[in-house]
């Protein structure tokens, strides 16, 4: 990460996910990379998932992206852990919903298929938890560095692109999600003039958001999670303060809104 402090600070919400996991792995082998903060539901999963074999001081905290109270709580945490050697540059939602077999959530393929019970969660997570990570975990970045705070979008947010319909809740959860995004980026310029806000689109990955959805992807465009977040990880890299606010695929072109 060779745009980052020396030492920096990451924090990965939602590592015990596929593209986390990836994420945090390879953020435990970044040299410049001293301290990491690995947070999500199940903490047993992120140890699991994740390669902690390095010389990063690694922290695991537990919060629940519906639960405002759940984030407070570790922002506080967090507020305890952090220190001015090793500055929050970095921080990357890696959350999200698409679907639950569990409690029968698929996507809609028509307007009848419509509940408030799915827009509710699918926008709990893919829209609103993410503002308010943004809002626990921004005063934590400085305003005289460089800081990038990369959530996880979708090119299906995109209202422009929309060409085939279908997908309600995941697409207004993400354009919401992204509109969310902007309007942080513009208030951040007062304060935290430094800090880079904006969605990230993985492509297609082998995760189980898109296991039921992927049998018509050619192998070539089907990532893997590490694949994906080394691209992520590369983009959030090469991201300029003017670029704020946007939403970004994972080769670094621009979606548009």
């Amino acid at each position: 990460m060779k745009s980052f402090l020396p030492n920096f600070h990451a924090v990965i919400f939602g590592a015990g996910g596929g593209i986390g996991a990836a994420m945090a792995s390879q953020l435990v082998a970044t040299p410049n990379c001293s301290r990491l903060t690995l947070m999500g539901r199940n903490i047993s999963k992120i140890q699991e998932n994740v390669n902690t074999n390095g010389d990063t001081d690694i922290q695991l905290l537990q919060a629940d992206i519906c639960d405002e109270k759940s984030i407070a709580h570790v922002a506080a945490q967090f507020g305890e852990y952090i220190n001015n050697d090793a500055p929050l540059q970095l921080f990357v939602n890696a959350s999200g919903i698409l679907h639950d077999e569990e409690n029968s959530l698929q996507p809609e393929r028509s307007i009848r298929h419509l509940s408030n019970e799915a827009f509710q969660k699918v926008f709990a997570i893919n829209s609103f938890g993410p503002a308010l990570l943004i809002k626990h975990f921004l005063p934590f970045m400085p305003r005289d560095q460089r800081s990038v705070f990369g959530s996880l979008s979708a090119r299906v947010g995109s209202i422009s692109d929309n060409k085939i319909g279908g997908w309600y809740a995941y697409r207004a959860s993400k354009a919401a999600h992204n509109m969310l995004i902007k309007t942080a980026s513009l208030e951040a310029r007062m304060k935290y003039n430094q800090a880079v806000i904006v969605g990230l689109h993985p492509g297609t990955v082998a995760t189980n958001l898109s296991a039921p959805f992927r049998g018509n992807v050619s192998p070539e465009k089907l990532f893997t999670p590490s694949q994906s977040a080394d691209y992520l990880l590369g983009v959030m890299d090469n991201l300029t303060i003017e670029q704020s606010g946007s939403v970004f695929a994972w080769d670094g072109q621009e979606i548009p809104a």
